[in-house]
């Protein structure tokens, strides 16, 4: 059965009552093509009306939804050639990141990505996204390899943070990401990173020092989940809505601050709604932003990517 958020609802209902209306039409030998128009029209209208408005929160909610596209679907809808490479070389294979050499657009790129899940048993499997330590130092290997091959990388981010258990802090998590942050700096590749779905903390951030930082129009980045911040802040997961407008954590805050570099848009409705155009809008984008990167040398790549990040967070004080 499908997922329907709460603000979804009157689109569903509209969707419904065409259903039901070609129903009858089938039952009945009347024609109703009429009134599926106008009803089209509306369901046009209100989805324009209701995605036009959405709060925070809600963005978070399409983020999160269950039938968005994940980070292992863009790759096998615009990549060919995939091979997908395992292991840290010191603990074990991480199932929650994914990497391997790919050809994008006819070219020969890296890709590294985080993992999610369909359902509860694929969930599992991947740790409902959040990476171990090994998950990042085996980024980070297939991110060298890129290096070595000249190949450019495409990071997909999809994340509610790192795993914060005691297993991650006993095999150094914290290390692990710092170690990612400082050799992702060095790279001598082209590195464009998209924020697909959810951008959490330091599990995103540990795969996300790109020249280039995308987002899509949904998703969102922050320093913590809204649940984490309002437990923190209200000691009540109830204020997460209240947490999630505090936190400037949308497409537009980010663009606005220069935290990332483009908005990619979603077809109305949310990714979900449409694969095809989502991953069309994301491809388009990523090769673009490739194109202008190829042209800076090796040196130009890392100054780039350095001057890059160490704007952030710069104020000017009257």
């Amino acid at each position: 059965m499908a997922t329907v958020l709460d603000f979804e609802k009157p689109i569903c209902e509209l969707e419904q009552k065409i259903e039901e209306l070609r129903q009858f039409s089938e039952t009945h030998d009347v024609d109703v093509s009429h009134g599926i128009e106008l009803l089209e029209a509306r369901i046009q209208e209100t989805r324009r009306n209701i995605f036009g408005t959405l709060n925070p929160w809600q963005r978070v909610q399409l983020a999160r939804h269950t039938e968005r596209p994940l980070p292992q679907d863009y790759i096998e809808r615009m990549c060919t050639d995939f091979l997908e490479l395992h292991g840290d070389r010191r603990f074990s294979d991480d199932h929650a990141i994914i990497g391997g050499f790919a050809t994008f657009k006819g070219q020969p790129v890296v890709v590294v990505g985080t993992r999610k899940g369909r359902d509860l048993k694929q969930n599992v499997k991947v740790n409902f996204g959040s990476a171990h330590p090994e998950g990042y130092r085996k980024a980070l290997r297939i991110m060298q390899l890129a290096d070595k091959a000249k190949a450019p990388i495409i990071c997909l981010i999809d994340t509610p943070g790192a795993y914060p258990g005691i297993g991650a802090e006993e095999r150094h998590i914290a290390e692990a990401i710092a170690v990612n942050l400082r050799e992702m700096f060095k790279l001598k590749v082209p590195v464009v990173v998209v924020v697909v779905g959810e951008g959490g903390s330091g599990g995103a951030l540990g795969i996300g020092v790109g020249n280039r930082v995308l987002i899509m129009e949904n998703a969102y980045y922050s320093v913590i989940t809204p649940e984490g911040c309002a437990a923190i802040l209200w000691r009540d997961g109830a204020a997460a809505p209240r947490a999630a407008e505090a936190l400037k954590l949308t497409s537009s805050d980010l663009k606005n601050m220069n935290i990332v570099d483009e908005i990619i848009p979603e077809p109305l409705g949310g990714a979900h709604r449409d694969w095809d155009a989502a991953v069309e809008s994301v491809a388009e984008a990523i090769a673009r932003h490739l194109q202008d990167l190829r042209k800076l040398s090796p040196e130009e790549l890392c100054r780039d990517r350095y001057l890059k990040f160490r704007r952030l967070g710069v104020v000017n004080e009257e």
